[in-house]
């Protein structure tokens, strides 16, 4: 008969003395954590996220003509493929006066794409539209729209992407515009507005 050979075990870790083990000294040792008591009479803090006042759980009170609408690049450039007059359609979309804004990244992106999109950049600087300076860094008009819409709740957002649409919808109270059978719809808006639901 031959020798049983030994396998090691899979995975087998050294034992370790623990911290609180008796044979290390005194002052070696690990302290056990010391339990504070909660006072009761302290005032108990906790982080609550501020909501609006303006929001009346989907109703936003602070939408009322006349209509500041975020822009977004692909907007402009959707409505001129679909040969629409930006601010008329926006008008007769809405029953009321719009005034579209424009943020300066969005500027910065149509002025990126260049020469082919001179037609976009000439209807951004349009005297009609808004001009709303950003104080931060880079061009990404995405994330500005999305910060600006969660701070101030007084903006309907014009765009075609789905993923700004898609981030947007998650903001309580504030109203998509799009383009769709070449004319511009809302979604999200109440019919207390004075708007139309499609």
């Amino acid at each position: 008969q031959g020798k049983q050979k030994k396998v090691r075990k899979y995975a087998v870790m050294k034992r370790m003395i623990s911290l609180r083990d008796q044979r290390i000294n005194e002052k070696d040792r690990a302290k056990a954590p010391v339990k504070k008591k909660d006072d009761p009479s302290a005032i108990k803090e906790r982080e609550v996220p501020q909501h609006p006042s303006c929001l009346f759980f989907q109703y936003n009170t602070q939408l009322g003509p006349p209509y500041h609408i975020l822009v977004d690049t692909n907007f402009i450039n959707f409505s001129i493929k679909a040969k629409l007059d930006l601010v008329q359609s926006m008008m007769d979309c809405l029953y009321a006066k719009c005034i579209p804004c424009i943020t300066d990244c969005v500027m910065g992106e149509i002025e990126k794409l260049g020469q082919k999109y001179r037609v976009a950049l000439r209807i951004a600087k349009d005297p009609r539209f808004e001009r709303l300076p950003c104080g931060h860094k880079g061009t990404y008009a995405d994330d500005c729209l999305v910060q600006r819409v969660t701070q101030h709740k007084c903006y309907i957002v014009a765009t075609v992407d789905k993923e700004l649409k898609r981030r947007i919808r998650k903001i309580p109270g504030v109203p998509i515009m799009y383009i769709s059978r070449h004319r511009y719809n809302i979604e999200r808006m109440p019919d207390d507005y004075g708007a139309p639901r499609f």
